[in-house]
């Protein structure tokens, strides 16, 4: 028998189900990206009001695959899809309850985290589903299903552009097109039979699966929970958000050691949970804004065209990992490593692009690099924790959505707010202090970060002026900086991870090379013991 084979004979319809699921949270996080502007115009949002909206639509993600990778080998695949269906469509009818400026905020903020939530649930079947189906080939498969998501992004793209730009339909019609891939999902899953994972089969209970995350594990996954809470309750209780935030988290930590009883857990999977998380904050977070940035560095029509190419690359290129693999004999951890660089390089390069066609070059190289990251990480945690069932894999994906709803998305849209707003300051006092925001911005609710941006009703005023005044075009200018300035820092990001993977490509050199394990190999301690 031919061991690259799928283990069941539906593993192709199941494949193409996850795929479509993905697409569907693609195309939704494609639309809403593009309609960033018409809520800043419509509203008056700040930078960081719409970043940490846009976070909304990662943070809820995390709370629906960790929650369902605890659940999905006892409830069963099934179930969570049709759970991810209902949330889906609910999260459109509470995102369309926006209206008045008092209480838009609330009702995007919320249609975003329900959003999130399905598509989290659905990657807590999707994820496991297929590295279960193909057990030897998880990293060429779990690219093929992640391509939906570039996939996703470009239908979503074209869609808004259409109907935004040339057609200037509203906005709430244009969001509710992500339930066309979901009714087709639902209908790809329906009545389908679906695999038990390794860990299943050999009868692991929850408290085995979870040994391996264990104490050092979770407190990454508590640190982003208390983020959460603490930016939760910042509204109704500003000066004790973060002591609560982090209370919160601190007992959630508790639970789980005393759940563990107390295992230290695996220092591999905590060092691929904190990666992740970078990976979560340099790929999704700055997908949230890049279309913004660059249509504000260049025009609307043209930070389309650059979201198109990035996406274009991504997609044809999540086809050829196994290509990769068997041709160039990179290793997973080697493919991350080389990402990781040409993703510094092209961030690097970006922040200085003044052309249409240096925006190309710089904004493919970091195409190629990013396109990799997620869906390989997930195959390392499948290759060499096979014991841990559909949990550490849902957990990890969990950690990248988090880090990118409260870090990388809200972080890059305060990083514009401060560089823009000192640049505007420096160059014109007087101007600033007609266009500052009213309200401060702040990073992970930190007050020593306390920063003034731009106004968004003011700036979208000046960037629409046809005779633009001289204090219009300072802003306008100042605004482009900070875009700049935020793309510089953002490239930091990758060449910390490509330090982390070269240490871990040197670690997998000693052990005589990387290579997926079973579970009777991982009884046998070649990860090193789980206390």
């Amino acid at each position: 028998m031919d061991k690259t084979q799928p283990i069941a004979p539906n593993a192709s319809r199941l494949l193409w189900a996850g795929f479509m699921a993905i697409l569907a949270a693609g195309v939704g996080f494609a639309i809403r990206g593009a309609i960033f502007d018409n809520w800043g115009k419509e509203y008056g949002f700040t930078g960081a009001q719409l970043g940490a909206i846009g976070g909304a639509g990662f943070i809820g993600f995390c709370f629906g695959i960790i929650g369902g990778g605890f659940v999905v080998d006892k409830l069963g695949y099934g179930k969570l899809v049709v759970v991810a269906l209902l949330c889906h469509v609910l999260s459109a009818f509470v995102t369309f309850g926006a209206s008045s400026p008092d209480t838009a905020y609330t009702f995007l903020y919320w249609g975003m985290f329900l959003f999130a939530f399905a598509n989290g649930t659905l990657e807590a079947v999707a994820n496991p589903l297929v590295s279960t189906l193909f057990p030897k080939q998880r990293t060429h498969y779990l690219n093929i299903l992640h391509a939906a998501w570039p996939l996703g992004m470009i239908l979503g793209v074209v869609a808004a552009w259409i109907l935004d730009d040339k057609m200037g339909i509203n906005w709430k019609l244009q969001l509710a097109l992500y339930l066309i891939p979901t009714l087709g999902y639902g209908l790809m899953f329906l009545g389908q039979k679906y695999p038990k994972s390794e860990a299943v089969e050999k009868g692991a209970s929850l408290l085995e699966m979870l040994k391996p995350v264990g104490m050092i594990g979770s407190l990454v996954v508590c640190y982003l929970l208390a983020l959460f809470f603490g930016d939760l309750f910042k509204t109704a209780a500003p000066d004790q958000a973060n002591l609560i935030g982090y209370g919160i988290g601190g007992i959630l930590l508790i639970a789980v050691a005393v759940l563990t009883k107390f295992s230290i857990g695996s220092f591999l999977l905590f060092v691929l949970f904190v990666t992740h998380a970078l990976i979560g904050a340099v790929e999704l977070g700055t997908d949230g804004w890049i279309q913004n940035i660059t249509g504000n560095l260049f025009t609307s029509e043209q930070g389309k065209y650059l979201f198109l190419w990035t996406s274009v690359i991504m997609f044809g290129l999540r086809f050829s990992a196994h290509w990769l693999e068997t041709k160039l004999k990179l290793s997973p951890v080697g493919l991350l490593l080389v990402c990781s660089i040409l993703g510094f390089i092209g961030l690097n390069l970006a922040s200085g692009m003044t052309t249409f066609g240096m925006a190309l070059v710089a904004l493919g190289i970091y195409a190629v690099g990013k396109t990799f990251f997620w869906p390989t990480m997930l195959a390392i945690v499948g290759d060499r924790f096979p014991h841990t069932g559909g949990l550490a894999m849902s957990i990890i994906g969990g950690i990248g959505m988090m880090s990118a709803g409260l870090i990388g998305t809200p972080g890059l849209g305060y990083a514009k707010d401060r560089f823009a707003g000192e640049a505007l300051e420096k160059s014109a006092p007087a101007t600033y202090e007609e266009y500052k925001a009213e309200t401060p911005s702040t990073f992970l609710n930190i007050p020593a970060t306390s920063t003034y941006g731009l106004d968004g009703t003011k700036l979208a005023a000046a960037k629409d002026s046809t005779e633009r005044t001289d204090a219009e075009t300072e802003v306008v200018v100042a605004d482009q900086q900070g875009d700049r300035d935020t793309l510089k820092a953002d490239s930091f990001i990758p060449l910390t991870m490509a330090c982390i993977f070269l240490i871990l490509f040197i670690y997998f050199k000693t052990l005589g090379g990387y290579k997926p394990l079973s579970i009777e190999e991982m009884a046998g301690g070649i990860e090193g013991p789980v206390r």
